[in-house]
């Protein structure tokens, strides 16, 4: 047996991707002249119950002259609820989404906004289990047990979304404009959902995106009370496994690799003391050039430094970056793009579990070298919560760096438990949770479903975990 290669670890990145995403059969785009509705041409409607299965509907929002959103009725998947599908239009650009209403009360239920990291990536999360390519299952344990449930693929080309002329955005702060008038021409022209509680959640890069969304839903909101519109309800922001600051991350790449953090020590003695040795530099140059003072060239030099003496001594041991506990194995699903999954024939947009041109242009503005901390704080400040939540056995975005920006909150770790039995560890104080599911890796809602739904259900319900 031949110990895993770089491309091994590349392809279970991707399995990962391909396996577990719930995205299967969604409709693709039109064409640019999106034919099946009226341009220009808004219908609000009074329930989605309304909406046509085969036709487009159209909808607007006063503030945002140049969005749209198309939406119609999908019998994908979760035969049990209603589920929608369309996009989101800015002018030439094209967000794909999904909606599926809460399989216990849809009238009441709160309103979950769900998206993924990458930068790049689509959805790992759904009604839906995906065992192969020949179709889907219905999963018993799905978010949407007790939510009305949105997916969106986003930014601009992952996923389904797409972009005429191939224009993508290349910061978080780009995005949060897209998702802001997503959210506001929804709750505007769906009047059974105004001021219903509202909670935006997302995993991985979503660490980054989510305090950036939900801090541009909850500024759009003073706008929205100014000209005597009915607000968005947001109660909280969910950020599973999060990159929310890449530099404390970093640094705990060490105590992963090298000490009892959630498995045995995993690198050899002598590369731990050599990773170790740097720390104190690293800690102090990612400081000074990243964080005191922002220096675009010096701080990515301290990144690309940092990160690779950290991260090159795990690579080469061939564990899974997603689960500490596996090795990395298992071949690529491509399901998605297999001819049973287009059952529409006006699909002709491919799907792309990470789409690396959208990541390109990520990393060319440098996005991630920005933490999202203080807008997680800002967000608190005003009375919106906020979950860390984080799998025991991820590498990637681990629980050690997670838990090292929420120390401030001063609070002693304590087990929350499911069915009497220990579920992970939790703390909090003034509206922030942080908690570790015990046994998950990166994607908690796949590695423990059960004990992930319990975690969400008790969360919107306001309960103490």
């Amino acid at each position: 047996m031949r110990n895993a290669t770089p491309r091994d670890i590349k392809l279970v990145l991707e399995v990962e991707r391909w396996e577990h995403n719930p995205l299967l059969n969604p409709p693709a785009h039109e064409d640019p002249c999106h034919s099946n509705y009226a341009d220009g041409l808004f219908t609000p409607v009074e329930s989605l119950s309304s909406l046509s299965t085969s036709e487009f509907t159209s909808l607007g929002h006063p503030f945002f002259p140049h969005y749209s959103v198309r939406v119609k009725k999908s019998d994908f998947c979760d035969g049990t609820v209603n589920a929608y599908t369309g996009y989101i239009d800015i002018e030439a650009r094209h967000l794909f989404f999904y909606f599926f209403e809460s399989r216990n009360d849809p009238a009441k239920d709160d309103v979950l906004f769900w998206t993924n990291g990458g930068p790049g990536c689509s959805s790992s999360l759904g009604p839906c289990r995906v065992p192969s390519s020949n179709g889907t299952v219905f999963h018993p344990e799905s978010w949407n047990s007790n939510a009305n449930v949105f997916f969106i693929d986003q930014p601009v080309g992952v996923g389904f979304s797409y972009a005429e002329y191939g224009e993508y955005v290349g910061t978080s702060e780009e995005a949060a404009k897209d998702i802001a008038a997503f959210v506001s021409i929804f709750f505007e022209n769906f009047s059974q959902f105004k001021d219903r509680a509202f909670h935006m959640a997302g995993e991985s890069y979503g660490g980054r995106y989510l305090p950036l969304f939900g801090s541009a839903v909850y500024d759009q909101n003073v706008k929205l009370k100014a000209a005597g519109m009915t607000p968005i309800n947001l109660q909280s922001v969910m950020i599973g496994n999060g990159m929310t600051d890449s530099f404390k991350m970093i640094l705990s790449y060490y105590d992963m690799a090298c000490s009892p953090a959630s498995v045995d020590p995993i690198v050899n003695i002598a590369t731990c003391v050599g990773m170790k040795s740097t720390l104190q530099r690293c800690q102090s140059w990612m400081k000074e050039a990243c964080e005191d003072q922002y220096d675009a060239i010096n701080c990515g030099a301290a990144y690309q430094f940092c990160r690779s003496v950290y991260s090159q001594p795990y690579s080469d041991t061939g564990r899974n970056p997603y689960d500490i506990s596996k090795p990395c194995e298992g071949k690529i699903q491509e399901t998605l793009c297999y001819p049973q999954t287009k059952r529409d024939p006006s699909i002709t947009q491919n799907f792309t579990s990470c789409n690396l041109d959208v990541q390109s242009a990520f990393v060319s503005t440098q996005d991630i070298l920005h933490p999202t901390k203080d807008y997680v704080a800002a967000l608190l400040e005003r009375g919106v919560r906020v979950l860390i939540y984080v799998g025991s056995y991820d590498w990637i975005c681990n629980h050690v760096g997670n838990e090292r920006w929420t120390l401030a909150l001063d609070k002693e770790l304590r087990d929350w438990f499911v069915d009497g039995k220990s579920a992970g560890q939790t703390r909090s104080a003034g509206g922030f949770t942080f908690a570790t599911i015990t046994g998950a890796g990166h994607m908690v809602p796949y590695d423990k479903p059960k004990e992930s739904l319990e975690l969400v259900n008790r969360w919107i319900a306001g309960e103490n975990l």
